[in-house]
């Protein structure tokens, strides 16, 4: 079955910005208003079509991102900041935790939430500071001392100085446990980016920088340049971990082709906050991690990226999901933008058009979440707890940054 049936219409020329919020525009009315719960949050579990089929399941990743979720709708289309707060009070209220954490997965049947899985990731909480930080530019009240909270938590429960870097996860009663994992820490730069452009808090900016140089410098030279995904204690990697299970969709095994775009991206947005300070490396480090997701995970045969390479380059996992191209095109678009090298745009209109044709929903809106190596569906399931289309979304913003579009003015 294919995954984009019937006529496919033109491509939009999405180095417009018109299209850019056109687009994020129609992937915000697949969830309008559906995904909102009057009586907490939102629902996490949509069909194709947007049936909600799992009403009762509330996870971390999808409750954080809806409030970046709603904070676009209210950034770019003047959305009430009223769904912002009601997005982060189902974070601070129902995943809060007694212990100072946040619950990774709840049951919520109304009006309660029992926890289902109590680990505290480290991986939740930086989209819990993502969430207070554009929430925060919301104007929702009490978002600003959330984030400043937060990254008190995360420096308090996780943060290892000696190895500038962030732990993984922890029991609900804060047992650090021994897994150490990038994901995490790539997140954790996200976040402390959102964090800086929404306090101008001079720490956050310079974790951002911290965390950058640990990963893709001191991290990537045990792994030929590349970001290797699963690490011990030591922070030495761990060449096994998941190598037989394709299940855990925050850790995967293998060289993760859309997280090597991902930090090219972050790089790029780092670089540009910190101005003249900014170290050569950064922009040296994201064109080299870019073109090699390019060489390695473009599909010749069936176009698109694939999820995973083996340490040796060979593909490992080669089925296509949606945040890998988002994040590739937005990575494009910056690389364009800071080099003027069109080699870049030609990337970016190339995985538009793949996106387009095979994950682009022309029919229900938003974007399908996985698709076999030659684009077929593999489920009909478009967005299961932890998607949100906070990635595809987020890119068209990221690209309309770079492109130095802002916000209406209030």
């Amino acid at each position: 079955m294919s995954a984009s049936p019937g006529t496919v219409p033109a491509c939009p020329d999405f180095r417009q910005p018109a299209a850019l919020l056109a687009h994020m525009r129609q992937t915000l009315a697949f969830y309008e208003p559906r995904a909102r719960d009057a009586q907490g949050g939102f629902f996490h579990f949509f069909k194709d079509d947007g049936t909600v089929y799992d009403r009762r399941t509330r996870h971390l990743v999808s409750s954080t991102r809806f409030v970046f979720n709603q904070a676009l709708a209210w950034r770019w289309f003047d959305e009430p900041a009223a769904d912002v707060a009601h997005a982060l009070h189902f974070v601070q209220q129902a995943h809060a935790q007694p212990q100072g954490g946040y619950a990774w997965q709840l049951d919520w049947d109304g009006s309660h939430a029992s926890v289902q899985d109590g680990t505290n990731h480290c991986y939740g909480l930086a989209f819990v500071l993502l969430a207070h930080a554009h929430a925060t530019e919301a104007g929702v009240p009490g978002a600003l001392a959330g984030v400043a909270a937060t990254f008190d938590l995360m420096e308090q429960r996780f943060w290892e100085p000696a190895h500038g870097l962030y732990a993984d996860e922890a029991t609900a009663d804060w047992q650090v446990g021994s897994y150490r994992g990038q994901n995490a820490n790539m997140h954790a730069c996200e976040a402390m980016l959102a964090a800086h452009a929404a306090t101008g808090e001079a720490r956050y900016l310079a974790r951002a920088l911290v965390l950058a140089e640990s990963v893709t410098q001191r991290l990537a030279a045990q792994a030929d340049g590349l970001v290797w995904e699963h690490y011990r204690a030591d922070w030495t990697p761990d060449w096994d971990y998941n190598r037989d299970d394709k299940t855990n969709i925050f850790r995967p095994w293998g060289f993760q082709t859309g997280h090597l775009t991902e930090w090219a991206k972050l790089l790029l947005q780092l670089e540009r906050r910190l101005g003249d300070a900014a170290p050569a490396w950064l922009l040296r480090t994201a064109r080299h991690l870019f073109s090699v997701a390019m060489a390695r995970g473009w599909d010749p045969v069936h176009g698109g990226l694939v999820y995973g390479f083996a340490p040796g380059g060979s593909v490992c996992d080669c089925d296509k999901y949606f945040w890998v191209q988002a994040e590739s095109l937005a990575a494009a678009a910056w690389l364009a933008v800071r080099t003027g090298d069109d080699a870049y745009w030609r990337w970016y209109d190339r995985l538009w058009a793949y996106a387009w044709t095979h994950f682009v929903d022309h029919e229900h809106g938003a974007w399908f979440r996985i698709l076999a190596p030659d684009n077929s569906k593999l489920t009909d399931e478009k967005s299961p707890a932890g998607k949100t289309d906070y990635h595809t979304m987020g890119a068209c913003q990221d690209v309309l940054a770079a492109l130095g579009v802002k916000p209406p003015q209030r």
